[in-house]
């Protein structure tokens, strides 16, 4: 009997205590943040009937677990979706709306030609304001002060070993240039022999070149032989990169005994991997008259071609292997053979192209 009063009185209690507990949790905050607190209202009835229409009812811990547990007067799951694929649908539903918006705009870019008027102005917007023989002046000095940036290049093209019927021989062609873009010192070499005999043919040639387009230099100079009857030539050629990317080297030359001769050498690089490179190259010799002395006779004196396949370790340093034959027509094959001589000679090349 005492223990049912007891029970009743702590039912009859537990809402007074509830609302002392919220009132003093209350009077902490408002402590806590004085600053934050809202002013006082002119009208404290309204304000009571604000405060009774805001306050919050007694928390129902029965009623949330049936919500936790899905019952009917649960939350309800549609309102606030956690699936990551209905996010999905709401992000691509506004991408395509973004995109939708784009395209609009795009489908409004005029398609007609630009009207007259926009060439209408300077080639140099500058020279609108500065004045175009200024800006002209201002410009050439650039470019002279950029292209004389003196720059030293050299690369050896080819220093092999040439494995022959009879005996073996070497060749050796390297060249490169110090200057700017426009003017350079350039000097060429080149020769072959047979190992154990003096050099069959040597040569080095000074030159004065001049740029006369973005792919093309000409050159002119002076060549000395080394080798042979002692000679010195003056020279004029042009050298550099012809269409589909051979590179030509064509050049005339005229000797102190007034002997004219002349030659093209031209070669592709066919890239069959990043590292690894197929080249084949020709060379053509010519001259205006016979020259006993030199073994060459008038018109087409010999024909070179070859092909060379190297392998780049790295783009210095690339050692080949490859095949080269050599022909001398006409005049010049009767020469060879009066000298004892093959006028057609294969030869099997190994070798080493670098540059720095």
């Amino acid at each position: 009997m005492r223990t049912g009063a007891f029970i009743l009185l702590l039912a009859s209690a537990a809402p007074a205590y509830a609302q002392d507990h919220e009132a003093h949790q209350r009077h902490e905050v408002q402590a806590d943040a004085p600053d934050k607190a809202p002013p006082h209202s002119a009208h404290p009835e309204q304000e009571s009937e604000v405060q009774a229409a805001t306050a919050l009812p007694p928390m129902d811990h029965g009623s949330m677990d049936h919500q936790q547990e899905g019952e009917p007067g649960g939350m309800d799951s549609g309102a606030v979706s956690h699936d990551p694929a209905s996010a999905m649908e709401m992000d691509q539903g506004a991408m395509d709306h973004s995109a939708h918006g784009a395209m609009d705009k795009v489908a409004g870019i005029p398609e007609a030609p630009p009207p007259p008027e926009a060439f209408s102005g300077p080639a140099y917007a500058a020279d609108a304001f500065v004045g175009s023989q200024t800006m002209a002046a201002s410009r050439a000095a650039v470019a002279r002060v950029v292209s004389g940036l003196p720059v030293f290049w050299f690369i050896a093209d080819r220093t092999e070993y040439r494995a022959r019927q009879g005996k073996d021989g070497y060749l050796w062609d390297v060249q490169g240039y110090y200057g700017g873009d426009i003017d350079k010192f350039w000097f060429k070499s080149e020769g072959e022999g047979v190992f154990g005999e003096k050099p069959e043919s040597a040569e080095v040639q000074a030159l004065w070149s001049h740029a006369i387009g973005p792919w093309w230099d000409l050159q002119a100079g002076v060549r000395q032989d080394l080798a042979g009857p002692d000679r010195t030539h003056a020279v004029v050629g042009i050298q550099g990169l012809a269409p589909y990317l051979f590179e030509v080297d064509a050049a005339a030359f005229v000797s102190n005994k007034g002997d004219v001769t002349a030659r093209i050498e031209g070669e592709l690089d066919q890239r069959l991997t990043q590292r690894l490179i197929l080249q084949p190259r020709a060379e053509i010799g010519l001259a205006a008259q016979d020259i006993p002395e030199l073994g060459i006779g008038a018109g087409v004196d010999r024909i070179e071609a070859g092909l060379r396949l190297r392998y780049e370790f790295v783009r210095e340093f690339a050692p080949y292997i490859g095949i080269d034959q050599e022909w001398r027509l006409g005049q010049s094959a009767d020469y060879a053979r009066a000298a004892g001589e093959d006028p057609s000679v294969t030869s099997f090349v190994v070798g080493v192209r670098l540059w720095f």
